[in-house]
Protein backbone atom coordinates (compact mmCIF):
# COMPACT_ATOMS: atom_id res chain seq x y z
CA UNK A 1 0.00 0.00 0.00
CA UNK A 2 1.35 3.53 -0.94
CA UNK A 3 2.09 6.01 1.65
CA UNK A 4 -0.94 8.51 1.00
CA UNK A 5 -3.80 5.61 0.85
CA UNK A 6 -2.37 4.24 4.21
CA UNK A 7 -2.99 7.44 5.73
CA UNK A 8 -6.18 7.55 4.14
CA UNK A 9 -6.68 4.23 5.96
CA UNK A 10 -5.07 4.97 9.29
CA UNK A 11 -7.28 8.62 9.05
CA UNK A 12 -10.77 6.40 8.63
CA UNK A 13 -9.58 4.08 11.02
CA UNK A 14 -9.77 7.00 13.60
CA UNK A 15 -13.14 8.09 12.76
CA UNK A 16 -14.60 4.53 13.42
CA UNK A 17 -12.91 4.47 16.59
CA UNK A 18 -14.18 8.23 17.56
CA UNK A 19 -17.56 7.03 16.55
CA UNK A 20 -17.11 3.39 18.30
CA UNK A 21 -16.31 5.30 21.86
CA UNK A 22 -18.92 8.20 21.19
CA UNK A 23 -21.22 5.48 20.96
CA UNK A 24 -20.34 3.69 23.56
CA UNK A 25 -20.26 6.51 25.79
CA UNK A 26 -23.62 7.31 24.80
CA UNK A 27 -25.25 4.00 25.02
CA UNK A 28 -23.75 3.08 28.49
CA UNK A 29 -22.22 6.40 30.46
CA UNK A 30 -24.90 8.86 29.25
CA UNK A 31 -27.90 6.27 29.30
CA UNK A 32 -29.64 7.41 32.29
CA UNK A 33 -29.12 10.99 32.46
CA UNK A 34 -30.23 11.22 28.35
CA UNK A 35 -33.15 8.95 29.68
CA UNK A 36 -34.21 11.43 32.12
CA UNK A 37 -33.10 14.86 30.78
CA UNK A 38 -36.13 16.98 30.51
CA UNK A 39 -35.42 18.50 27.14
CA UNK A 40 -36.14 14.76 26.09
CA UNK A 41 -39.44 15.10 24.95
CA UNK A 42 -39.84 10.86 25.28
CA UNK A 43 -39.73 10.95 28.73
CA UNK A 44 -42.31 13.77 29.09
CA UNK A 45 -44.61 11.12 26.53
CA UNK A 46 -43.79 8.52 28.98
CA UNK A 47 -44.52 10.50 31.92
CA UNK A 48 -48.00 10.80 30.41
CA UNK A 49 -48.51 7.75 29.43
CA UNK A 50 -50.56 6.09 32.25
CA UNK A 51 -52.77 7.28 34.79
CA UNK A 52 -50.90 9.10 37.46
CA UNK A 53 -51.85 8.04 40.90
CA UNK A 54 -53.59 10.56 43.48
CA UNK A 55 -53.53 12.64 46.37
CA UNK A 56 -55.31 11.47 49.30
CA UNK A 57 -57.44 13.99 51.85
CA UNK A 58 -59.26 12.03 54.28
CA UNK A 59 -60.04 8.92 52.32
CA UNK A 60 -60.50 10.49 49.00
CA UNK A 61 -58.62 11.90 46.20
CA UNK A 62 -58.44 15.21 45.83
CA UNK A 63 -56.87 14.77 41.92
CA UNK A 64 -57.43 13.08 38.69
CA UNK A 65 -57.42 12.20 35.52
CA UNK A 66 -58.07 12.57 32.31
CA UNK A 67 -57.57 10.94 28.99
CA UNK A 68 -56.10 13.38 26.00
CA UNK A 69 -55.72 13.38 22.11
CA UNK A 70 -51.91 13.91 20.94
CA UNK A 71 -48.94 12.96 22.47
CA UNK A 72 -49.67 12.97 26.11
CA UNK A 73 -52.02 10.60 26.85
CA UNK A 74 -53.36 11.56 30.38
CA UNK A 75 -53.60 15.08 32.07
CA UNK A 76 -53.98 15.49 35.68
CA UNK A 77 -57.50 17.14 36.99
CA UNK A 78 -57.71 18.21 40.33
CA UNK A 79 -61.25 18.99 42.72
CA UNK A 80 -61.58 21.97 44.23
CA UNK A 81 -58.25 22.96 42.88
CA UNK A 82 -57.77 26.81 44.58
CA UNK A 83 -58.29 25.18 47.58
CA UNK A 84 -55.91 22.51 47.72
CA UNK A 85 -53.18 24.29 45.25
CA UNK A 86 -50.97 25.03 48.27
CA UNK A 87 -51.03 21.58 49.09
CA UNK A 88 -50.80 19.75 46.17
CA UNK A 89 -48.96 22.54 43.86
CA UNK A 90 -49.36 21.17 39.97
CA UNK A 91 -47.90 18.81 37.58
CA UNK A 92 -48.00 20.32 33.54
CA UNK A 93 -47.46 18.74 30.58
CA UNK A 94 -46.26 22.63 29.72
CA UNK A 95 -44.22 23.29 33.02
CA UNK A 96 -43.16 20.93 34.95
CA UNK A 97 -44.28 20.22 38.66
CA UNK A 98 -44.07 21.82 42.23
CA UNK A 99 -44.50 20.89 45.68
CA UNK A 100 -46.33 17.73 45.99
CA UNK A 101 -46.81 16.82 42.98
CA UNK A 102 -42.70 17.12 42.24
CA UNK A 103 -41.68 15.75 46.03
CA UNK A 104 -43.67 12.65 45.27
CA UNK A 105 -43.72 12.38 41.56
CA UNK A 106 -41.89 9.03 41.91
CA UNK A 107 -44.77 7.30 43.56
CA UNK A 108 -47.54 8.89 41.49
CA UNK A 109 -45.82 8.10 38.40
CA UNK A 110 -45.05 4.50 39.80
CA UNK A 111 -41.31 4.98 38.81
CA UNK A 112 -40.03 5.11 42.33
CA UNK A 113 -37.44 2.62 43.03
CA UNK A 114 -39.76 0.66 45.82
CA UNK A 115 -42.52 0.16 43.28
CA UNK A 116 -39.66 -2.47 41.21
CA UNK A 117 -41.07 -5.51 41.79
CA UNK A 118 -44.92 -4.32 41.48
CA UNK A 119 -43.69 -3.10 38.46
CA UNK A 120 -41.84 -6.13 37.24
CA UNK A 121 -45.31 -8.30 37.97
CA UNK A 122 -47.50 -6.18 36.06
CA UNK A 123 -45.87 -5.97 33.58
CA UNK A 124 -45.39 -10.09 33.46
CA UNK A 125 -49.19 -9.95 33.79
CA UNK A 126 -49.91 -7.80 31.16
CA UNK A 127 -51.13 -5.15 33.41
CA UNK A 128 -51.00 -1.25 32.79
CA UNK A 129 -48.49 0.64 34.62
CA UNK A 130 -50.06 2.60 37.54
CA UNK A 131 -48.99 5.23 40.02
CA UNK A 132 -49.05 4.84 43.92
CA UNK A 133 -50.93 7.32 46.62
CA UNK A 134 -49.92 9.99 48.42
CA UNK A 135 -51.91 9.87 51.59
CA UNK A 136 -51.95 13.60 53.19
CA UNK A 137 -52.65 14.31 57.05
CA UNK A 138 -54.87 17.38 56.27
CA UNK A 139 -58.53 17.54 57.68
CA UNK A 140 -60.82 18.34 54.59
CA UNK A 141 -63.57 20.42 57.36
CA UNK A 142 -60.70 22.25 58.36
CA UNK A 143 -59.05 23.17 54.94
CA UNK A 144 -62.74 23.62 53.53
CA UNK A 145 -63.61 26.64 56.87
CA UNK A 146 -59.63 27.83 56.36
CA UNK A 147 -60.17 28.67 52.76
CA UNK A 148 -63.70 29.92 52.72
CA UNK A 149 -62.83 32.16 55.82
CA UNK A 150 -59.79 33.64 53.78
CA UNK A 151 -62.25 34.02 50.49
CA UNK A 152 -64.95 35.79 52.55
CA UNK A 153 -62.72 38.51 54.00
CA UNK A 154 -60.89 39.03 50.81
CA UNK A 155 -57.94 40.57 50.41
CA UNK A 156 -54.47 38.48 50.91
CA UNK A 157 -53.55 35.56 53.88
CA UNK A 158 -52.92 32.50 54.58
CA UNK A 159 -53.99 29.48 57.50
CA UNK A 160 -52.21 26.38 58.90
CA UNK A 161 -53.63 24.55 61.30
CA UNK A 162 -51.56 21.69 63.04
CA UNK A 163 -52.18 18.71 65.53
CA UNK A 164 -50.10 19.92 68.36
CA UNK A 165 -49.71 16.21 69.91
CA UNK A 166 -48.21 15.03 66.50
CA UNK A 167 -47.24 17.99 64.05
CA UNK A 168 -49.89 16.22 61.35
CA UNK A 169 -51.06 19.40 59.09
CA UNK A 170 -54.88 19.59 59.16
CA UNK A 171 -54.88 22.77 57.40
CA UNK A 172 -52.86 24.83 55.12
CA UNK A 173 -54.89 27.60 52.98
CA UNK A 174 -53.70 30.93 51.28
CA UNK A 175 -55.38 33.31 49.41
CA UNK A 176 -55.83 34.11 46.87
CA UNK A 177 -54.98 30.65 45.01
CA UNK A 178 -55.19 28.90 41.68
CA UNK A 179 -56.79 26.13 40.07
CA UNK A 180 -53.78 24.15 38.97
CA UNK A 181 -56.23 22.10 36.45
CA UNK A 182 -55.98 25.46 34.23
CA UNK A 183 -52.40 24.64 33.58
CA UNK A 184 -51.98 20.86 33.69
CA UNK A 185 -51.94 20.60 30.01
CA UNK A 186 -49.91 21.74 27.00
CA UNK A 187 -52.37 23.75 25.20
CA UNK A 188 -52.61 27.64 23.66
CA UNK A 189 -55.57 27.78 26.71
CA UNK A 190 -52.58 26.64 29.52
CA UNK A 191 -50.30 29.00 27.98
CA UNK A 192 -52.75 31.73 28.47
CA UNK A 193 -53.78 31.01 32.25
CA UNK A 194 -50.45 30.24 33.12
CA UNK A 195 -49.19 34.14 31.64
CA UNK A 196 -51.89 35.68 33.63
CA UNK A 197 -50.80 33.69 37.03
CA UNK A 198 -47.10 35.31 37.05
CA UNK A 199 -46.49 37.81 39.56
CA UNK A 200 -45.56 39.82 36.92
CA UNK A 201 -49.40 40.55 35.13
CA UNK A 202 -51.18 39.52 38.53
CA UNK A 203 -50.10 41.37 41.60
CA UNK A 204 -52.05 39.28 43.80
CA UNK A 205 -49.53 36.72 43.02
CA UNK A 206 -52.22 33.70 43.36
CA UNK A 207 -49.41 30.98 42.53
CA UNK A 208 -47.59 31.82 45.50
CA UNK A 209 -47.62 29.74 48.63
CA UNK A 210 -48.22 32.60 51.39
CA UNK A 211 -48.71 29.84 54.23
CA UNK A 212 -45.13 28.59 53.57
CA UNK A 213 -43.01 30.94 51.57
CA UNK A 214 -44.20 34.43 52.92
CA UNK A 215 -43.24 35.76 55.86
CA UNK A 216 -44.73 38.79 57.32
CA UNK A 217 -43.65 41.03 60.62
CA UNK A 218 -46.19 38.70 63.39
CA UNK A 219 -46.86 41.80 65.35
CA UNK A 220 -48.10 41.31 69.22
CA UNK A 221 -48.33 37.68 68.30
CA UNK A 222 -44.94 37.31 68.64
CA UNK A 223 -45.14 38.24 72.67
CA UNK A 224 -45.54 34.68 73.11
CA UNK A 225 -42.11 34.09 72.31
CA UNK A 226 -41.15 36.61 74.63
CA UNK A 227 -43.26 35.65 77.44
CA UNK A 228 -41.78 31.94 77.08
CA UNK A 229 -38.67 33.63 76.92
CA UNK A 230 -39.47 35.41 80.17
CA UNK A 231 -40.44 32.05 82.04
CA UNK A 232 -37.53 29.82 80.79
CA UNK A 233 -34.77 32.24 81.85
CA UNK A 234 -36.16 33.25 84.84
CA UNK A 235 -36.91 36.91 84.64
CA UNK A 236 -40.90 36.18 86.12
CA UNK A 237 -41.77 32.71 87.52
CA UNK A 238 -45.86 33.27 86.97
CA UNK A 239 -48.91 34.94 85.15
CA UNK A 240 -50.07 37.25 88.02
CA UNK A 241 -46.50 38.78 89.54
CA UNK A 242 -45.93 41.84 88.97
CA UNK A 243 -43.43 42.72 86.09
CA UNK A 244 -40.64 45.98 86.83
CA UNK A 245 -42.43 48.05 83.88
CA UNK A 246 -42.60 51.75 83.74
CA UNK A 247 -44.91 53.85 82.01
CA UNK A 248 -44.16 55.52 79.87
CA UNK A 249 -40.83 53.66 78.92
CA UNK A 250 -38.05 54.93 76.52
CA UNK A 251 -36.06 52.77 73.93
CA UNK A 252 -32.53 52.06 76.18
CA UNK A 253 -30.06 54.12 75.04
CA UNK A 254 -32.50 56.45 73.35
CA UNK A 255 -34.84 59.13 73.97
CA UNK A 256 -37.39 57.59 72.25
CA UNK A 257 -40.81 56.28 73.87
CA UNK A 258 -42.10 52.82 73.21
CA UNK A 259 -46.25 53.82 72.98
CA UNK A 260 -49.07 51.02 73.64
CA UNK A 261 -52.24 51.22 71.43
CA UNK A 262 -54.31 53.10 73.53
CA UNK A 263 -54.29 54.25 77.49
CA UNK A 264 -53.62 50.55 78.50
CA UNK A 265 -52.98 49.17 81.90
CA UNK A 266 -49.36 48.87 81.40
CA UNK A 267 -48.15 49.99 84.13
CA UNK A 268 -46.21 47.65 85.88
CA UNK A 269 -48.36 44.90 84.58
CA UNK A 270 -48.48 41.03 85.24
CA UNK A 271 -47.42 39.18 81.67
CA UNK A 272 -51.55 37.82 81.98
CA UNK A 273 -52.46 41.34 82.38
CA UNK A 274 -50.36 42.57 79.77
CA UNK A 275 -50.56 40.07 77.09
CA UNK A 276 -54.49 40.41 77.56
CA UNK A 277 -54.30 43.40 76.25
CA UNK A 278 -51.22 43.65 74.70
CA UNK A 279 -48.89 46.27 76.23
CA UNK A 280 -45.88 46.74 73.58
CA UNK A 281 -43.96 48.30 76.78
CA UNK A 282 -44.42 45.26 79.49
CA UNK A 283 -42.74 42.95 76.33
CA UNK A 284 -40.30 45.82 74.93
CA UNK A 285 -38.83 45.81 78.47
CA UNK A 286 -39.14 41.83 78.86
CA UNK A 287 -36.70 41.25 75.72
CA UNK A 288 -34.51 44.36 76.34
CA UNK A 289 -34.01 43.04 80.07
CA UNK A 290 -33.51 39.16 79.09
CA UNK A 291 -31.05 40.67 76.11
CA UNK A 292 -30.23 39.75 72.59
CA UNK A 293 -29.14 36.10 73.25
CA UNK A 294 -31.35 34.71 76.00
CA UNK A 295 -34.37 35.92 73.43
CA UNK A 296 -32.43 34.48 70.14
CA UNK A 297 -32.21 31.23 72.15
CA UNK A 298 -35.91 30.95 72.96
CA UNK A 299 -36.81 32.06 69.30
CA UNK A 300 -34.83 29.28 67.48
CA UNK A 301 -36.46 26.98 69.91
CA UNK A 302 -39.65 27.71 68.22
CA UNK A 303 -38.23 27.14 64.68
CA UNK A 304 -37.48 30.18 64.15
CA UNK A 305 -33.87 30.81 61.39
CA UNK A 306 -34.34 27.28 59.72
CA UNK A 307 -36.19 26.12 57.21
CA UNK A 308 -38.73 23.18 57.60
CA UNK A 309 -39.67 20.60 55.17
CA UNK A 310 -43.02 19.26 55.39
CA UNK A 311 -41.89 17.83 53.04
CA UNK A 312 -42.51 20.97 50.80
CA UNK A 313 -39.95 23.49 52.11
CA UNK A 314 -40.97 26.09 54.22
CA UNK A 315 -39.67 29.52 54.80
CA UNK A 316 -37.24 30.26 57.38
CA UNK A 317 -38.37 32.77 59.87
CA UNK A 318 -36.44 35.35 61.02
CA UNK A 319 -35.52 36.42 64.29
CA UNK A 320 -32.38 39.07 63.94
CA UNK A 321 -29.07 38.28 65.19
CA UNK A 322 -27.58 41.28 65.36
CA UNK A 323 -29.29 43.50 67.18
CA UNK A 324 -28.78 46.86 69.62
CA UNK A 325 -30.41 47.01 72.96
CA UNK A 326 -33.69 49.26 71.35
CA UNK A 327 -33.41 46.79 68.22
CA UNK A 328 -33.90 43.88 70.78
CA UNK A 329 -37.08 45.41 72.48
CA UNK A 330 -38.59 46.22 68.83
CA UNK A 331 -37.97 42.43 67.53
CA UNK A 332 -39.58 40.99 70.86
CA UNK A 333 -42.52 42.94 70.32
CA UNK A 334 -42.73 41.08 66.54
CA UNK A 335 -41.06 43.94 65.29
CA UNK A 336 -37.78 45.54 63.45
CA UNK A 337 -36.77 42.87 61.17
CA UNK A 338 -38.41 40.12 63.19
CA UNK A 339 -40.79 37.86 60.76
CA UNK A 340 -42.56 34.84 60.52
CA UNK A 341 -44.58 32.48 58.12
CA UNK A 342 -47.75 31.76 59.26
CA UNK A 343 -46.53 28.07 59.49
CA UNK A 344 -44.00 29.61 62.61
CA UNK A 345 -46.31 30.86 64.43
CA UNK A 346 -48.67 28.00 64.27
CA UNK A 347 -45.59 26.13 65.42
CA UNK A 348 -45.37 28.34 68.05
CA UNK A 349 -49.08 28.20 69.53
CA UNK A 350 -48.52 24.11 69.16
CA UNK A 351 -45.87 24.31 71.13
CA UNK A 352 -47.82 26.05 74.14
CA UNK A 353 -50.66 23.48 73.51
CA UNK A 354 -48.43 20.85 73.83
CA UNK A 355 -47.29 21.72 77.16
CA UNK A 356 -44.20 23.23 75.40
CA UNK A 357 -43.19 20.10 73.29
CA UNK A 358 -42.37 21.25 69.84
CA UNK A 359 -43.46 18.20 66.86
CA UNK A 360 -42.09 18.61 63.39
CA UNK A 361 -45.06 19.55 61.12
CA UNK A 362 -45.40 17.05 58.43
CA UNK A 363 -48.33 16.86 55.53
CA UNK A 364 -47.57 13.38 54.13
CA UNK A 365 -48.95 10.57 55.96
CA UNK A 366 -48.23 7.35 54.11
CA UNK A 367 -47.24 6.68 50.47
CA UNK A 368 -49.16 3.90 49.01
CA UNK A 369 -48.47 1.54 46.10
CA UNK A 370 -50.91 1.37 43.36
CA UNK A 371 -52.48 -1.66 45.29
CA UNK A 372 -53.22 0.31 48.20
CA UNK A 373 -50.32 -1.14 50.35
CA UNK A 374 -48.47 1.04 52.86
CA UNK A 375 -44.91 1.84 50.83
CA UNK A 376 -43.54 4.71 53.90
CA UNK A 377 -45.41 6.03 57.33
CA UNK A 378 -44.32 9.19 58.75
CA UNK A 379 -43.92 8.44 62.38
CA UNK A 380 -43.87 11.91 64.38
CA UNK A 381 -40.66 13.72 65.66
CA UNK A 382 -39.71 15.79 68.28
CA UNK A 383 -38.14 19.06 67.23
CA UNK A 384 -37.67 20.68 70.17
CA UNK A 385 -38.22 21.18 73.90
CA UNK A 386 -39.08 25.30 74.10
CA UNK A 387 -41.03 25.58 76.94
CA UNK A 388 -41.06 22.99 80.46
CA UNK A 389 -44.83 21.57 80.69
CA UNK A 390 -44.98 24.12 83.58
CA UNK A 391 -44.25 27.21 81.81
CA UNK A 392 -46.40 25.97 79.10
CA UNK A 393 -49.31 25.67 81.29
CA UNK A 394 -48.61 29.38 82.86
CA UNK A 395 -48.37 30.68 79.17
CA UNK A 396 -51.23 28.59 78.23
CA UNK A 397 -53.48 30.03 81.38
CA UNK A 398 -51.91 33.57 79.73
CA UNK A 399 -53.23 32.68 76.46
CA UNK A 400 -56.76 31.71 77.63
CA UNK A 401 -57.31 34.71 79.28
CA UNK A 402 -56.62 36.21 76.27
CA UNK A 403 -59.75 34.60 74.64
CA UNK A 404 -61.70 34.79 77.82
CA UNK A 405 -61.72 38.74 78.31
CA UNK A 406 -58.92 40.42 76.49
CA UNK A 407 -57.98 41.23 72.65
CA UNK A 408 -59.55 37.77 71.09
CA UNK A 409 -62.78 37.14 72.88
CA UNK A 410 -64.49 36.65 68.83
CA UNK A 411 -62.54 33.39 68.67
CA UNK A 412 -64.50 31.87 72.11
CA UNK A 413 -65.93 28.27 71.22
CA UNK A 414 -69.03 27.43 73.55
CA UNK A 415 -67.80 24.64 75.66
CA UNK A 416 -64.29 24.17 74.56
CA UNK A 417 -61.21 26.04 76.22
CA UNK A 418 -60.03 28.32 73.67
CA UNK A 419 -56.21 30.37 73.95
CA UNK A 420 -54.97 32.81 71.61
CA UNK A 421 -52.78 35.59 70.76
CA UNK A 422 -53.82 38.80 68.57
CA UNK A 423 -51.27 40.37 66.71
CA UNK A 424 -51.69 44.04 64.22
CA UNK A 425 -48.28 44.01 62.32
CA UNK A 426 -47.43 47.42 60.84
CA UNK A 427 -45.54 47.89 57.77
CA UNK A 428 -44.69 49.78 55.08
CA UNK A 429 -42.58 52.65 55.08
CA UNK A 430 -43.05 54.47 58.28
CA UNK A 431 -46.43 51.81 58.62
CA UNK A 432 -47.56 53.71 55.90
CA UNK A 433 -49.32 50.84 54.38
CA UNK A 434 -52.16 48.71 56.14
CA UNK A 435 -51.16 46.32 59.11
CA UNK A 436 -51.49 42.58 58.91
CA UNK A 437 -54.08 40.82 61.10
CA UNK A 438 -52.62 37.89 63.30
CA UNK A 439 -54.63 35.68 65.41
CA UNK A 440 -52.71 32.36 66.51
CA UNK A 441 -54.31 30.18 68.98
CA UNK A 442 -55.55 26.40 70.20
CA UNK A 443 -58.15 24.17 71.43
CA UNK A 444 -58.30 22.40 74.17
CA UNK A 445 -61.33 19.48 74.75
CA UNK A 446 -60.77 17.56 78.02
CA UNK A 447 -57.46 16.85 78.37
CA UNK A 448 -56.21 17.05 74.76
CA UNK A 449 -55.38 20.07 72.26
CA UNK A 450 -56.78 18.64 69.04
CA UNK A 451 -55.28 21.98 67.14
CA UNK A 452 -53.42 24.87 67.13
CA UNK A 453 -53.87 27.58 63.81
CA UNK A 454 -52.42 30.59 62.95
CA UNK A 455 -54.10 33.12 60.37
CA UNK A 456 -53.02 36.23 58.65
CA UNK A 457 -54.86 38.45 56.80
CA UNK A 458 -53.27 41.23 54.53
CA UNK A 459 -56.26 43.91 53.31
CA UNK A 460 -55.50 46.68 51.36
CA UNK A 461 -58.95 47.80 50.97
CA UNK A 462 -59.82 47.30 54.95
CA UNK A 463 -60.81 50.62 56.47
CA UNK A 464 -57.14 51.21 58.60
CA UNK A 465 -58.63 51.84 61.59
CA UNK A 466 -61.31 48.69 61.61
CA UNK A 467 -57.92 45.97 60.75
CA UNK A 468 -57.20 44.24 64.11
CA UNK A 469 -55.74 40.27 64.35
CA UNK A 470 -59.50 40.17 67.01
CA UNK A 471 -61.70 41.48 64.53
CA UNK A 472 -60.36 39.82 61.41
CA UNK A 473 -58.49 37.03 62.12
CA UNK A 474 -60.00 35.24 64.91
CA UNK A 475 -63.27 34.70 63.33
CA UNK A 476 -61.58 32.62 60.79
CA UNK A 477 -59.16 30.76 63.66
CA UNK A 478 -62.55 29.82 65.30
CA UNK A 479 -63.76 28.16 62.47
CA UNK A 480 -61.28 26.43 62.05
CA UNK A 481 -60.73 24.69 65.34
CA UNK A 482 -64.70 24.23 65.62
CA UNK A 483 -64.18 22.23 62.15
CA UNK A 484 -61.38 20.07 63.51
CA UNK A 485 -63.24 19.48 66.84
CA UNK A 486 -66.37 18.60 65.02
CA UNK A 487 -64.90 16.44 62.72
CA UNK A 488 -63.52 14.14 66.03
CA UNK A 489 -66.98 13.46 67.66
Amino acid sequence: MNKPLRRIAIFCGLLMLTLLIRDNWLQYVKADELRTDSNNRRVAIERYASPRGDIIVGGSPITGHTTTSGDFKYKRTYKNGAMWAPVTGFVSQAYGANQLESIEDGILTGNDDRLFFRNTLDMLTGKKKEGGNVVTTLNADAQKAAYNGLKRQGGKGAVVALEPSTGKILALASYPSYDPSSIAGDGSSDAEAWKKLQKKNNPADPMLNRALRETYPPGSTFKVVTAAAALEHGLYSSADQKTDSPLPWTLPDTRKELVNEGNLPCKDATLRVALKVSCNTVFGKVGSDLGKDKMLETAEKFGFNEEQFTPVRASASNFPKEMDRPQTALSSIGQFETAATPLQMAMVASAVANDGKLMKPYMVDELQSPGLDPIEKTEPEELSQPLTPEHAQILQSMMETVVKEGTGTRAQIPGVTVGGKTGTAQHGVDNSENPYAWFISYAKTGNSSPVAVAVVVEDDNAVRDDISGGGLAAPIARDVMEAVIKSKQ
